[in-house]
């Protein structure tokens, strides 16, 4: 029993992504975010495509690879301080279908813009340039390495 926490979890950072509706929030949230920037008129279609590729990029990796902690009071210890949620996400277990999801969704947002850019070279680099950095985390053999002692503390 968890005394002086509201919930039930030992750490609900573990199942958040799990929960029901979330990934139709993510793709509604996305969806959203690209009709906002469809509607400022001065921008062209491949400049909102690689707009909204790298801000959904940006969020994401800001989110799920920069951001250490938990939001809530967790009777673990300190011992999630140090993880990203995307270490804390599903007890650290690899190859969930929440892990599959959002390595996916950027994969899919990366080739619907790239198609919608019809290839131009700048908004490909650009592209490419976003998904890695956030891809490149997500790999298991980067779970809890910290590169050139970035995000360490």
């Amino acid at each position: 029993m968890n005394v002086g926490v509201a919930h039930s979890e030992e750490n609900p950072n573990t199942r958040v992504m799990s929960s029901r509706g979330v990934w139709l929030a993510y793709g509604i949230s996305v969806g959203i975010l690209h009709l906002i920037l469809l509607s400022i008129p001065f921008l062209s279609i491949p400049v909102v495509w690689t707009l909204t590729n790298i801000i959904h990029n940006l969020v994401m990796y800001a989110l799920l690879h920069a951001v250490k902690g938990t939001p809530f009071e967790t009777p673990d210890q300190g011992r999630d301080r140090f993880l990203t949620h995307w270490e804390q996400m599903d007890h650290g277990t690899q190859c969930t279908s929440s892990r599959k999801f959002l390595s996916v969704s950027p994969v899919v947002l990366y080739l619907l813009t790239s198609f919608y850019t019809k290839y131009d070279p700048v908004h490909f680099i650009l592209n490419t340039a976003s998904l890695l950095s956030v891809l490149l985390p997500k790999l298991p053999q980067l779970h809890r390495v910290r590169l050139f002692g970035i995000n360490q503390y």
